[in-house]
């Protein structure tokens, strides 16, 4: 069964630079970039915080109850089978990153990001009617990246530092933090990608 976290073909380090040639440059060898990620444009740079731009693009999303360490293990199954032609066309869709969660309706949403060329009106309705297809608008997010477990307490510090940060600019937030994942549960904490986003007014 699938875990939480992008395929392990898939992996993308911690300390990566994505270069316009679609490369992944790292301390040990270059190699060609295996899956696709969000796109956003980076404003603001502030050490580890980022202010960046996000377009808009499609999710597919499922909530689920539970422990915040445990709903993504529940979630991720669903979702992997929509992409992989669980679906009324039984279209293959590519893996995207990163994996999302946040909180919703008392639950907890996940979601994986649909590839940049689908749009609600192009990619196949889910088999399962626990997944739902949402478009998610432009918006600006003020962002802090970090290594490390996927635990409570590594999410619930980088979540205070971002927000003491964005107090510290004078920000208005206008939606809850999202919790990001970028890489293979396979890939060892310390080169993971993990990020903590924000919605801001701008």
């Amino acid at each position: 069964m699938p875990v939480m976290g992008i395929p392990p073909c898939s992996i993308l380090r911690e300390n990566d630079v994505i270069s316009d040639s679609n490369k992944v440059k790292t301390g040990y060898r270059v190699l060609a970039m295996a899956i696709e990620e969000v796109r956003y444009h980076v404003l603001e740079q502030d050490g580890r915080f980022e202010i960046r731009d996000y377009t808009a693009h499609v999710i597919a999303e499922t909530l689920v109850q539970g422990r915040f360490e445990q709903v993504g293990n529940e979630a991720f199954p669903k979702l992997f089978r929509y992409i992989s032609g669980d679906n009324r066309s039984r279209a293959k869709l590519a893996m995207t990153a990163p994996v999302v969660q946040q909180q919703a309706q008392g639950n907890w949403a996940v979601s994986f990001i649909m590839p940049a060329t689908q749009s609600l009106e192009t990619l196949p309705d889910p088999e399962d009617n626990k997944v739902v297809l949402r478009k998610v608008p432009a918006r600006r997010m003020a962002a802090v990246r970090y290594p490390g477990f996927w635990d409570k307490k590594g999410y619930l510090r980088y979540k205070n530092e971002l927000e003491a940060w964005i107090q510290a600019k004078g920000l208005a937030t206008v939606g809850d933090p999202i919790w990001a994942r970028y890489n293979s549960p396979f890939t060892p904490w310390f080169l993971r990608r993990n990020e903590i986003l924000v919605p801001v007014e701008g």
